[in-house]
């Protein structure tokens, strides 16, 4: 959870899904074979979310009043949504061999999903209207095709097996009606009423024109990136404790506990690592494998430069995960952005998704999906640049997945990756800086190089048993990470570190490609020769001890203290 003024009008929800399948059994969203029946299933269709994706989602007036965007918004039942799923699951699980494909209706309805069918099949297809069960009456095939009424599912049967399908989904009190058939052509037409109402080539809707647009860098950051973050007070000399605190109960940084715990993370006991650390970890049912997800992006830094931002979501999502022990190996998104037909916007779009393309390339972590949403405005001023980027890890086994928390007292704490001492640049964008300062300034750096240096050699060090915990520094930085890491493991720290230069860019400075591990007996020695085999910097920290107290350089307090600032939200 995230939380700037920029998205007060426009309040971005991103939700990444995420499943396990046997390739074998994969199926896919295919209009094939002559004569195949298509099959509408699931629930009746209605008149809400007509221009869902095409209206609603672009509109921009802070004026529109909720009467007239009602008919755009989805009406969702979830004991529907189950049932479709389970159905579903029971269809391609064991009788994958009846049909030919299936797809689920999104944005525009029957509209996309019929054609994109055919496009990927190479097929064409008659749709009968008459034959769509409605919820209300008076629907214009118009509304009809592009309905974005929820829990519906195209299926593409074998014509031989329609029977069976539609036996099926009525076992699970669904509809199933055949609603049209594929055909040899590329048109897919449309009938209503005996009559023929539309027709057209799938690819006119599949292969729309594309145009490059020559995007202006926003004026403002000019100003932004070139203000002198060192001419600030380094307030952390007279107050470093205080900060911590009040940066521990930012609502960006605090606990989310009170969000998570509203819902039951352990249903099906797949959840190896909870809500709460840097990704979850979910066993991989039959197998001792688990996968790792994490969602990240800071608005702030995409907003003071999209291109670094974009990249620095892909690392960070990345780090997340490789705290867990795991390997990074795809890439989900979600890019959400302003009016891109405004020529500063294009920008910030155009450079993030360089970003994230360049990022994704040394990383080894390609693009399997993603999506955009577009036009968050709100009179004139847009959100900030946020491409949300999804991270998925594999570990291979699940009893060795890493936590954040320090677990055990004795255990030597080091930050690996940067040095201890930090330049002021490193403030830039930081929640240091918005807090203590009240400024989004700077401008935000990353190296993918060090970074990729940096997993690698945490993922070596996990492999030989050398660490107990890993955290990563994002928001509020070092110190953060570390109090973090004492009071999720309910374990006091001791520091010993001494801190040079400046300490606010030291203790709370973001800096990227910082991950704070505690170590296993008897495991310094080796991690450093690793840290240096990579060329990665490492630096000891301090030590987890007994009792509550907590000390890292000026900074001195306790875990209660610190407990209490980091769950005031809860």
């Amino acid at each position: 959870m995230v939380f700037a003024e920029a998205y007060n009008g426009n309040p971005l929800v991103n939700a990444m899904c995420v499943g396990v399948a046997e390739t074998k059994k994969l199926l896919s969203a295919k209009a094939q074979g002559e004569g195949s029946v298509l099959l509408l299933a699931g629930s009746d269709t209605g008149r809400d979310g007509i221009h869902g994706a095409s209206g609603l989602a672009s509109r921009t007036d802070p004026e529109a009043r909720f009467e007239e965007m009602r008919p755009a918004v989805q009406v969702g039942n979830p004991f529907m949504e189950k049932l479709l799923m389970e159905a579903c699951y029971e269809l391609a699980s064991e009788h994958g061999d009846w049909i030919v494909g299936l797809q689920d209706l999104g944005a525009a309805g029957l509209t996309s999903s019929v054609v994109e069918c055919c496009a990927k099949g190479g097929a064409g297809a008659i749709l009968d209207l008459d034959n769509v069960p409605r919820r209300e009456a008076g629907m214009t095939p118009y509304e009809v095709m592009l309905s974005e009424s929820q829990e519906r599912m195209l299926i593409i049967a074998k014509k031989e097996h329609v029977d069976d399908v539609r036996s099926l989904f009525h076992h699970w009190e669904l509809h199933c009606e055949p609603i049209g058939v594929v055909t040899a052509g590329r048109d897919v037409v449309i009938q209503s009423r005996g009559e023929e109402v539309a027709r057209v080539p799938f690819d006119i809707a599949t292969e729309p024109p594309q145009y490059r647009r020559n995007g202006v860098r926003p004026q403002e950051l000019t100003e932004l990136n070139t203000f002198d973050l060192g001419s600030l007070a380094d307030t952390a000399t007279a107050d470093a404790t205080d900060t911590l605190l009040k940066l521990l109960a930012r609502p960006n940084i605090a606990s989310k506990r009170g969000v998570f715990r509203r819902y039951d993370h352990q249903v099906l006991n797949n959840t190896v690592v909870p809500p709460g650390g840097d990704a979850a970890v979910i066993r991989v049912p039959g197998t001792n494998k688990a996968i790792a997800v994490s969602t990240d992006c800071n608005g702030r830094l995409c907003y003071l430069d999209p291109y670094a931002g974009g990249a620095i979501a892909v690392a960070e999502s990345a780090r997340n995960v490789v705290c867990t022990g795991a390997t990074p190996v795809a890439v989900t998104d979600c890019l959400n952005f302003g009016n891109p037909e405004k020529l500063d916007v294009y920008y910030t779009l155009e450079q993030a998704v360089r970003g994230i393309s360049e990022a994704c390339l040394v990383f080894g972590t390609p693009v399997v999906s993603g999506n955009v949403s577009l036009f968050n405005e709100t009179a004139g001023r847009p959100v900030y640049p946020t491409p949300v980027i999804g991270m998925l890890g594999i570990l291979d086994d699940a009893s060795k997945a890493l936590r954040s928390a320090f677990e055990g007292a004795g255990r030597p704490v080091f930050l690996v990756g940067a040095a201890l001492e930090q330049s002021p640049e490193t403030l830039a964008g930081s929640e240091y800086l918005e807090a203590v300062h009240g400024k989004v300034a700077g401008l935000p750096r990353l190296n993918l190089e060090a970074e990729r240096r940096l997993h690698q050699l945490i993922l070596r060090a996990h492999a030989e048993g050398l660490l107990a915990s890993a955290h990563d520094c994002s928001d509020g930085g070092l110190a953060v990470a570390v109090a973090e890491s004492a009071v999720l493991g309910n374990q006091g720290f001791e520091g010993s570190a001494t801190f040079a230069g400046r300490l606010d860019a030291a203790l709370f400075g973001e800096g990227q490609g910082r991950i704070v591990v505690s170590l296993n007996g008897g495991a310094e020695a080796r991690l450093a020769d690793l840290a240096q085999e990579s060329g990665v910097t490492v630096s000891r920290l301090g030590s987890t001890v007994a009792g509550d107290g907590f000390t890292l350089g000026p900074i001195s307090s306790n875990l209660a203290a610190i407990r209490e600032a980091y769950e005031s939200l809860v």
